[in-house]
C-alpha cells in the first residue's frame, strides 16, 4: 500500500458516514467509544450506525438497538462494506491480519511502543487507515476526548487502598459510588501522596480521588518538573504519574532511585503506562500490571509496589464511556465533512504509514 494512496476522510455528508461500534476482543474491556444515548443522536444526525453484539459491554446491545441502531453479531466487522468505519477503543484482534477499513481507535503505535509496528503493518498490507483517538487534537494540540480523568481517579484510588492493605485481587468493575465508599474508610492524613501532572485531565482525576480518601496531597504540575526535585519524589508515600509525553525527558523516577536509602516512596501508581515507550517517564519496569495481578513488587527488602494498569477507565466503565462518548459526539458528527481535527489523526498516521513503507522499501 502507497501511503499516498491512503483513504482521506471527509469524503461525504454526515449523511453518508457509516460508523460500526465494534466488540473489544479483551474480556475486561467493558467501555464504550458510543453510549446508547449518543448513538440515538449519531442516528437522528442522519449517520448509519451499526453495534456488533458484545458479551461485556456495560450497555446492554437492546439499548442500541432501541436507539434504532443496526446489530450485527460480535467481531463480524472484517466482513463489513468497505464504507464503513470501524470505531473501537483498543487495537482489534489478530484476524483479519490485514486491515482494509478506516479504524477509529486508541492504537499506541506512534511513539516505538512494543507491537505498534505489527500494528500499522496490517493497516499497510490492507490499505486501510488509521484515526488514532489520542490524536484527536484541537487547534492548540489538546485532545478532544479522553477518558484521562477516570484513569486518574481509578489509578489514585487503587494507589490509597494498597497503600492501606485494602486492595484485594481480583479488581473488578464498580461504580464511583461504591469506589468512594471503600475510599472514605478510614483518614490517611499522615500519608504523603505525589501526584506529578495535577493540572491535566488525569492528574485532576487523581487529586480528586486521594481527597477522598483523607490523603495530603502535593500536586505538581510543568512548572514543578522543569527542576525536578527527586529526593522531594522519594520523600513521599504515594506517587501517581498522570503525565504523557510526546518526547523523550529525564525520568521522574530511575533504576537507582529504587535503592536510595532515605527513600520513603512506597507506592508507584503509573496511570500513563507508557511502558515501551522511549517516552517513558517511570523507566523501572518492563511491563504492565492487570486486573488479576494489578501490584508488583519492585523491591522487597524496603518494600516499593507498582500498580500500572493500562485500562484503569474500565473499572469505572459507565462514567467512563458516558463522559467520553459527549465529548466524541461533535466530532463524530463532523466526520463526513473532514474537520481539521479528524485531518490530523489522518496526517499522523500518513507519516508514519509512509515511515514504515519506506523501511519496508530498503528492506525487501
Amino acid at each position: 500500500m502507497d501511503p499516498r494512496r491512503v483513504v482521506q476522510v471527509g469524503e461525504g455528508s454526515t449523511a453518508t458516514v457509516a460508523l460500526r461500534l465494534r466488540n473489544e476482543s479483551s474480556p475486561q474491556e467493558l467501555r464504550a467509544v458510543i453510549t446508547p444515548d449518543d448513538a440515538r443522536k449519531l442516528i437522528a444526525a442522519g449517520v448509519t450506525l451499526t453495534v456488533e453484539e458484545s458479551p461485556q459491554r456495560i450497555f446492554p446491545t437492546a439499548e442500541y438497538e432501541a436507539a434504532g441502531a443496526r446489530i450485527a453479531p460480535a467481531d463480524s466487522w472484517g466482513d463489513a462494506p468497505a464504507d464503513e468505519i470501524v470505531v473501537g477503543l483498543k487495537a482489534p484482534g489478530p484476524l483479519p491480519s490485514a486491515l482494509r477499513h478506516r479504524h477509529v481507535f486508541f492504537g499506541h503505535a506512534y511513539k516505538g511502543q512494543q507491537g505498534g509496528e505489527a500494528l500499522l503493518r496490517r493497516f499497510v498490507e490492507g490499505g486501510g487507515t488509521l484515526l488514532d483517538l489520542e490524536y484527536l487534537t484541537d487547534d492548540s494540540g489538546r485532545r478532544v476526548a479522553a477518558f484521562g480523568y477516570w484513569a486518574g481517579y481509578v489509578g489514585a484510588a487503587l494507589a490509597a487502598l494498597h497503600a492501606r492493605g485494602n486492595l484485594v485481587p481480583p479488581l473488578r468493575a464498580t461504580s464511583r459510588a461504591e469506589l468512594d465508599e471503600a475510599l472514605g474508610e478510614g483518614s490517611d492524613d499522615q500519608v504523603r501522596a505525589l501526584v506529578i501532572g495535577a493540572l491535566g485531565r488525569s492528574g485532576q482525576g487523581a487529586v480528586a480521588a486521594l481527597s477522598v480518601a483523607g490523603m495530603a496531597v502535593t500536586a505538581w504540575d510543568l512548572a514543578e518538573t522543569r527542576r525536578l526535585d527527586r529526593a522531594a519524589v522519594l520523600g513521599h508515600d504515594v506517587l501517581v504519574n498522570t503525565v504523557l509525553t510526546q518526547v523523550p525527558a529525564p525520568p521522574f523516577v530511575r533504576p537507582e532511585d529504587l535503592d536510595d536509602p532515605h527513600r520513603r516512596l512506597t507506592v508507584i501508581s503509573d496511570v500513563t503506562c507508557d511502558v515501551t515507550s522511549e517516552c517513558n517517564l517511570l523507566p523501572i519496569y518492563d511491563r504492565t500490571t492487570d486486573w488479576a495481578q494489578p501490584v508488583r513488587r519492585l523491591r522487597t527488602t524496603k518494600p516499593l509496589d507498582l500498580i500500572a494498569i493500562d485500562n484503569l477507565p474500565s473499572m469505572l466503565p459507565r462514567e467512563a464511556s458516558t463522559a467520553f462518548s459527549a465529548d466524541l459526539l461533535p466530532h463524530l458528527l463532523t466526520l463526513g465533512a473532514g474537520s481539521p481535527v479528524w485531518r490530523r489523526a489522518h496526517d499522523r498516521f500518513v507519516a508514519a504509514s509512509a515511515a514504515l513503507y519506506e523501511e519496508l522499501g530498503r528492506k525487501s
